[in-house]
């Protein structure tokens, strides 16, 4: 059985996801960015990833750091999954445009400051 993923991974994984949604749609204009199927896909597909990230920290995690919209990310993973078929892309755009480097500056701060190791193996309340 594998071992659970932990906060740092997942925060790390958000990384990783904005990162790749920022290179790819770095320099495109809006029509760009929706005329391309298979990039639009993709870069909701990263989103996902970064709202599951979001949804699977820690209750301890997320209370711990609440300057950051946890739960508006996660909602966001959870329409982009359920209402797969009404995805707007202007909101999708506006995500990408908008918060993606902001968050990144929050998560980047926040596993800088972290002492991991004492967090990761402090006991469950």
């Amino acid at each position: 059985m594998r071992e659970p993923l932990k906060d740092k991974n997942r925060l790390e994984h958000m990384i990783s996801a904005i990162d790749t949604i920022l290179e790819r749609t770095n320099g495109l204009s809006y029509e760009e960015f929706t005329s391309d199927k298979i990039l639009f896909g993709g870069i909701v597909y990263h989103t996902m990833i970064i709202g599951e990230a979001a949804y699977k920290l820690s209750e301890a995690f997320v209370t711990a750091h609440p300057q950051v919209p946890w739960r508006d990310i996660a909602d966001m993973r959870h329409h982009l999954v359920h209402g797969y078929y009404q995805v707007d892309s202007k909101i999708v755009w506006a995500v990408v445009q908008n918060d993606l480097a902001p968050l990144r500056e929050q998560v980047v701060s926040i596993l800088s400051k972290t002492n991991w190791e004492e967090w990761e193996n402090k006991p469950i309340m």
